[in-house]
């Protein structure tokens, strides 16, 4: 079996691949992920996936390499990291009462075999009404400032929501498991 990278500086894509055992590399792909005008959330998610797996790649030719990016958007705005408290907590009012979606590319890109596959998961979180309180709350508690949307849905950020639309559950996390599992047997690897 080829060495098998994860083009990734994510702790939480990481920890997804890992759940696979499956034994993989990671390396920081070093890719600008700036917003091109005009661009949708789905097709910069694949983009930016996309530069992921080719910029490992060339420095890793006969690896199998994975290339994963996250973009939200909500009534069309994209819904970058927030960073800081105060626009995790900016973010979160916005999102209050609406829903974003969350589109979630995977690449998995290799020249020994020869691969390129890829897949964009779209998973719908749906926002109760928040008060400024709760708000505050999650964010002093949870500090989710490296995550699209403001929220880790594996943390206490699941009681944010009234529901969650999704084909896999790993993708709204930051990796669709579902898919990258499919892709890696087609590729040769055991998993079960």
């Amino acid at each position: 079996m080829p060495q098998l990278v994860l083009a990734s500086t994510s702790p939480y894509r990481r920890e997804l691949l890992a759940r696979l055992k499956v034994e993989f590399e990671v390396v920081p792909p070093g890719v600008d992920e700036g917003h091109r005008p005009g661009e949708s959330a789905a097709d910069r998610a694949l983009r930016l996936a996309t530069a992921k797996a080719l910029a490992v790649s060339e420095r890793h030719p006969r690896a199998l390499v994975i290339g994963s990016d996250q973009v939200a958007a909500c009534g069309g705005e994209a819904l970058d990291k927030p960073g800081d408290a105060a626009r995790c907590r900016a973010q979160l009012t916005r999102l209050s009462g609406h829903s974003a979606e969350f589109y979630t590319a995977c690449v998995l890109l290799g020249t020994h075999p020869p691969a390129h596959l890829a897949h964009v998961d779209t998973t719908t979180v749906v926002f109760r009404k928040l008060a400024a309180d709760e708000i505050g709350r999650y964010v002093e508690r949870e500090r989710p400032f490296d995550c699209a949307g403001g929220f880790k849905a594996e943390g206490s950020g699941i009681a944010l929501f009234e529901c969650i639309e999704s084909h896999d559950p790993t993708a709204l996390i930051g990796l669709p498991l579902i898919w990258l599992a499919g892709a890696l047997r087609a590729a040769g690897y055991a998993l079960p």
